[in-house]
């Protein structure tokens, strides 16, 4: 019975929950009374679910309204409509809006709604102060408090007749703004206004301007008066007084300032008034400013002065201004339409004016030192003037110029550049030096006592013949130099070394060694050396020629080794020819002795050995061998005769045989080598060691020592 009575209980609430079906057919959002709303004004916003149900019953809505994302409201009802009531609507309202509508796990969005807020809040305007002085600050401060940061706030400064003056300030993080305002000379009574700006989809939006604020400002002084005495008709000569005096209210602090153009002429502290007086001259035209300061207030005032002149600046002339010493020299000082001056005539100088003579007219016989500026000056009631100056250059002949190479010595290395020195050691400069390779200028210098050529064009056959021009603006004219010969240094090239013997030399023989160079300035320096562990110097000698010969006496076997030869001149290039190796072999009659010793060993050797196996042999048989015994000595009688000429160090016929390297030597091993001279070793040089000195030495250095 229960069971059956479940079974209908869950059957029933399966059809009842059949029967609450429903679905979100749209949610959407709207706004009252329109999406763009007066500020000010109330606003609703509704958020509305369009839902289908199979039959009526309640649902549960969950209403969340948001505004640029974020969460304004929140409801629950079970009606199909929710409205977010906003009583007075502000700009900070404005946004975009949308909704959200959960029922029984099914969720509904509405699309976005722009809304505006138009119009912004009148802002507030306060300032610290009510009163102040020129000079001060005013503090300023503007304010919407109904508004939502970012903003902009812009102040304003109003005086009469006028354009005004803004100052805008951005604030991000709060709805208010300070700033200060200087009070500047002439701000009278001044009235200052603010309002404030933000940023809308359209564009920017401005709020009305606040309220007026009057600040009264008060002089601490008033503005300077400038004048003069005598007022007008001012001549040179004439004594002239300045006087700038102002009104204070305060004294402390006060400065008073005569200035003309940036010059300041005078100034004075804590008074009213200042002088200064001067006697008068035509530079003392032009505008003058006194200006009164106090603190952070400055007030100027202007006047402008003309001076009339006394009298013109007189002219100084010159008979010449460029001159040869010991000649004369004419200055004559001169004013136009003007009688009744007194003349000077000065030198102008690092340490001051050189009175010369108080007259209109000089006449000197100059020298060098009389080289200069002159300038004369005119005196009338006190006043001087001074004319423009004048330049007086007088000049010294110029002496025979030396001319010579930088580096001392009159020589130069071939590829290498040359540079030259001409010199003067009298003669006013500037003077202009010339440089001649032969007749050919080279190179013009202007410079004071010495100008310096380079040629890097040396070829080898350069004859020099250097010399030199020098002159200056004397009339003397030119000075020419000694001719300078150069002597071109040829470097040293192609060595070579060679050997007579080459290659092998006997024990005790002597050994000719001939080291030349293919091209290079005599003379030359060679040397010899061998190599070890170290280099070690056998011989040097210095040649005028381009090859040397070195004899080497009585060669041992410890003279076994690499010989190389070095060549140098002048031009400090060391050159080294290619390495040749001499082996110290034994003579012949040595290698005869130890021959003949050995053999001689081995010979009585063997006839030991022959004795003792016939002496054995003779025992172990008896005398039955006897007659075998003499039958045996013919026969090693007849084998030696038959095996001694097959000796291959016997050889009965004298003269010379051909060794592997072309050399000659002789077949005489028990004479010792005969000595030769230098033309029979150098021959004998040419014709064994074609290799190592082919045409090495076709080519010569002819003439002098030192030519090339």
């Amino acid at each position: 019975m229960y069971l059956a009575l479940l079974v209908i209980f869950l059957q029933c609430s399966e059809l009842y929950a059949q029967g609450k079906v429903f679905t979100f057919n749209k949610v959407e959002i709207r706004v009252q009374p329109s999406v763009k709303v007066k500020n000010g004004a109330p606003m609703s916003i509704i958020c509305h679910a369009d839902i289908s149900k199979t039959n009526d019953f309640q649902l549960k809505h969950n209403f969340t309204i948001f505004k640029n994302g974020k969460l304004v409201f929140m409801t629950i009802s079970h009606k199909e409509d929710a409205r977010y009531e906003i009583p007075v609507a502000r700009s900070s309202d404005t946004g975009d809006y949308e909704c959200t509508v959960t029922a029984d796990g099914k969720k509904g969005f509405s699309n976005s709604i722009y809304v505006w807020v138009a119009g912004m809040t009148k802002p507030i305007l306060t300032a610290d102060k009510k009163e102040v002085s020129e000079g001060e600050v005013v503090k300023l401060r503007c304010e919407l408090p109904e508004e939502v940061p970012p903003l902009e706030f812009f102040f304003r400064k109003i005086k009469t007749n006028s354009a005004p003056k803004e100052k805008r300030v951005p604030e991000q993080n709060q709805n208010f703004s300070e700033v200060e305002f200087p009070v500047e000379e002439g701000d009278n009574i001044l009235q200052f206004d603010c309002f404030g700006k933000r940023q809308v989809r359209s564009g920017w939006e401005s709020s009305q301007h606040s309220n007026s604020t009057l600040v009264t400002v008060k002089e601490p002084f008033i503005k300077p008066t400038l004048i003069t005495r005598p007022s007008g008709n001012i001549t040179e000569g004439d004594q002239i007084e300045f006087e700038c005096s102002t009104e204070v209210a305060q004294m402390r602090g006060i400065e008073i300032i005569l200035q003309k153009n940036r010059t300041i002429l005078n100034s004075v502290r804590n008074e009213k008034s200042l002088k200064y007086s001067t006697v008068a001259i035509q530079e003392d035209s032009g505008e003058y400013l006194c200006k009164v300061e106090q603190g952070a207030v400055s007030k100027a005032t202007k006047l402008n002065v003309f001076v009339s002149e006394l009298f013109p600046k007189p002219t100084l002339s010159a008979s010449m201004t460029k001159l040869d010493e010991s000649k004369d020299l004419r200055l004559s000082c001169n004013i136009n339409d003007f009688q009744g001056a007194n003349f000077s005539i000065v030198r102008k100088s690092s340490t001051g004016d050189i009175l010369l003579k108080n007259s209109r007219v000089l006449v000197i016989k100059v020298n060098v030192n009389d080289t200069g500026s002159y300038t004369c000056k005119a005196e009338v009631k006190g006043i001087v003037k001074e004319s423009k100056r004048v330049r007086i250059n007088v000049y010294a002949p110029v002496s025979k110029p030396t001319l010579s190479v930088v580096s001392g010595s009159p020589e130069v290395i071939l590829g290498k550049p040359l540079q030259l020195i001409c010199h003067s050691v009298m003669g006013t400069p500037p003077i202009t030096f010339t440089f001649y390779k032969g007749n050919e200028i080279k190179k013009n210098v202007t410079n004071n006592t010495y100008a310096v050529f380079l040629d890097e064009d040396i070829g080898l056959n350069d004859n020099g013949a250097y010399k030199c021009d020098a002159r200056n603006n004397h009339s003397s004219g030119v000075k020419t130099s000694n001719i300078l010969n150069v002597t071109v240094i040829v470097p040293i090239k192609g060595a070579s070394l060679g050997s007579v013997p080459y290659g092998e030399v006997e024990v005790g023989s002597d050994t000719a060694f001939l080291c030349s160079v293919k091209e290079g300035s005599w003379p030359i320096d060679f040397k010899f050396f061998k190599k070890t562990d170290h280099e070690v110097l056998l011989h040097e000698v210095r040649e005028y020629s381009d090859r040397t010969i070195w004899h080497k006496k009585t060669m041992k076997r410890k003279d076994t080794g690499t010989y190389y030869c070095m060549a140098s001149n002048r031009a400090s290039v060391d050159v080294r020819s290619r390495p040749i190796t001499i082996s110290v072999i034994l003579a012949t009659w040595q290698k005869g002795i130890i021959a003949a010793f050995v053999l001689t060993a081995i010979a009585g050797v063997g006839a030991l050995a022959l004795w003792w196996f016939l002496r054995k042999k003779k025992k172990a048989k008896g005398p039955s061998m006897e007659m075998s015994g003499s039958a045996l000595a013919p026969n090693l009688t007849n084998e030696k005769l038959t095996r001694q000429p097959s000796d291959g160090n016997y050889y009965s016929g004298s003269g010379y045989i051909e060794d592997n390297e072309n050399h000659m030597k002789s077949t005489d091993e028990s004479k010792a080598p005969e000595q030769k001279g230098t033309d029979t070793v150098y021959s004998e040089i040419r014709k064994t060691n074609n290799d190592s000195m082919e045409n090495r030495h076709s080519q010569r250095i002819y003439g002098h020592p030192d030519a090339t």
